[in-house]
């Protein structure tokens, strides 16, 4: 038997034990939506290098590990969450700590009439399934897609009426605490027409313990609707963090997203945005600093079906040391989407002459009225903008540091959340120091 069908295996029998452990508390839809998501699950199994979408991507380290199922929290319930707040930020917070939610620490600012956020649990209390609206990721596609089915307990639903503006942020933080824990929670968005939302996603580990997490987002925008999105990883080195996202635009919806990956020790981030609509604005930020044997994948897709849209992507990656990295981002133009405008960036810093970077942008275009454009840049600090510094009386670290920090701060500066931005903007720096200061 080959590690990965062994692997497979094991997520079987810790599925029957996690099934054993709701003592009927699933409804029978939901349990059957469960065991049809276990069933896909076998029939994909994991994915290897065969698989062109993970190539450069192995989970043999991933596939080593024993994740357990939390079925309930201990007596160490964390009581102070401060330390992973963003600091200075109001906002309305709901608090999850091993993928279950902690409703003493959750709360903050009060939202407006026509807002409704819960975790989900207490909704499949009440329904008896997963669900709001259609699901937007495919079925029988992503073995991790099934896996977050099948283990689901909680996460996050957010629904914005017609026309509400929520001016307070929405922050959701993940905490993960409890040693080889595996966790599957689910974020849920529909933003009506015409409303405004800010969704703040963090995900922090208590302690530097081997876990995984593999999260599941869907988010629906309404007609001209708006959704400032900014998802966090900075987990322990130790950590596993499989992501993904599906989101579908409607006519003149507006789009901002920024995902920053810091931590984990195996980091994969899978974005497709479709956009269905007339008129979309679409935007995908994204910065990803890895140091040490971290591995980090981030693939994206940009799907344009109708015509009048523009979407814009641009990805910075920072890697140090020995750590490795992948982007591969693809646009995918319809025939009737003409009149698309559609641009494209990665670009990579490597501050180790042993660090790696797979990149491959992608256009696919099958309509002949369109502006798209793309690009990716690998590449060292430039020595004669250091040998410049140096000249001015700066240090070799710190230009190293003020350069790297520039480079970063493209991404970072587009975060419209002062307080997030600002706390980014230490973060990434300390990490940029670190790194330098090693490589001295």
């Amino acid at each position: 038997m080959t590690q990965t069908a062994g692997r497979t295996a094991w997520y079987v029998e810790r599925f029957d034990e996690f099934v054993r452990s709701l003592n009927g508390s699933s409804s029978a839809q939901l349990l059957t939506q469960r065991k049809e998501a276990m069933d896909a699950f076998v029939e994909l199994g994991f994915p290897t290098a065969r698989d062109e979408e993970w190539r450069y991507t192995s989970l043999a380290a991933l596939l080593r590990q024993d994740f357990g199922v939390v079925e309930k929290l201990g007596e160490e319930v964390l009581s102070d969450v401060d330390a992973w707040r963003v600091p200075n930020l109001q906002s309305h917070v709901l608090v999850f700590t091993d993928g279950q939610y902690q409703p003493a620490l959750s709360g903050g600012a009060s939202l407006p009439e026509g807002v409704r956020v819960s975790n989900l649990a207490s909704l499949l209390h009440e329904d008896g399934e997963v669900r709001d609206g259609t699901s937007l990721a495919p079925r029988g596609k992503d073995a991790f897609v099934e896996l977050n089915t099948a283990f689901l307990r909680d996460g996050v639903h957010v629904h914005v009426d017609k026309g509400v503006r929520v001016d307070v942020p929405i922050e959701v933080l993940f905490i993960a605490a409890s040693p080889n824990a595996a966790v599957h929670p689910r974020l849920s968005v529909r933003v009506e027409d015409g409303a405004e939302a800010t969704l703040v996603e963090r995900y922090v580990s208590a302690s530097d313990h081997v876990h995984l997490t593999n999260s599941l987002a869907e988010f629906s925008l309404g007609e001209s609707a708006h959704l400032d999105h900014y998802r966090v990883q900075d987990e322990n080195r130790a950590a596993f963090h499989i992501a993904n996202l599906y989101v579908r635009e409607e006519r003149h919806s507006v789009l901002r997203s920024t995902c920053c990956t810091l931590g984990g020790r195996l980091t994969r981030n899978h974005v497709h945005t479709h956009l269905i609509g007339e008129g979309v604005d679409s935007t995908l930020n994204g910065l990803y600093l890895v140091e040490g044997q971290q591995h980090v994948d981030n693939h994206t897709l940009i799907e344009h079906a109708q015509p009048h849209c523009q979407s814009h992507e641009f990805y910075k990656g920072i890697l140090a040391d020995d750590s490795t990295g992948v982007f591969r981002g693809q646009i995918l133009v319809h025939q009737a989407a003409q009149k698309t405008d559609a641009y494209q960036a990665n670009r990579n810093l490597l501050l180790s002459d042993r660090a790696e970077i797979n990149t491959k942008p992608q256009l696919e275009i099958y309509a002949d009225d369109v502006k798209c454009s793309h690009g990716a840049t690998i590449g060292q600090l430039d020595e004669d903008a250091i040998f410049y510094l140096r000249s001015r009386g700066i240090g070799s670290a710190a230009a190293r540091q003020v350069l790297t920090r520039a480079f970063a701060g493209e991404v970072v500066e587009r975060i419209r959340l002062e307080p997030l931005r600002v706390l980014l903007e230490d973060s990434v720096g300390k990490r940029l120091e670190q790194a330098i200061a090693n490589r001295a």
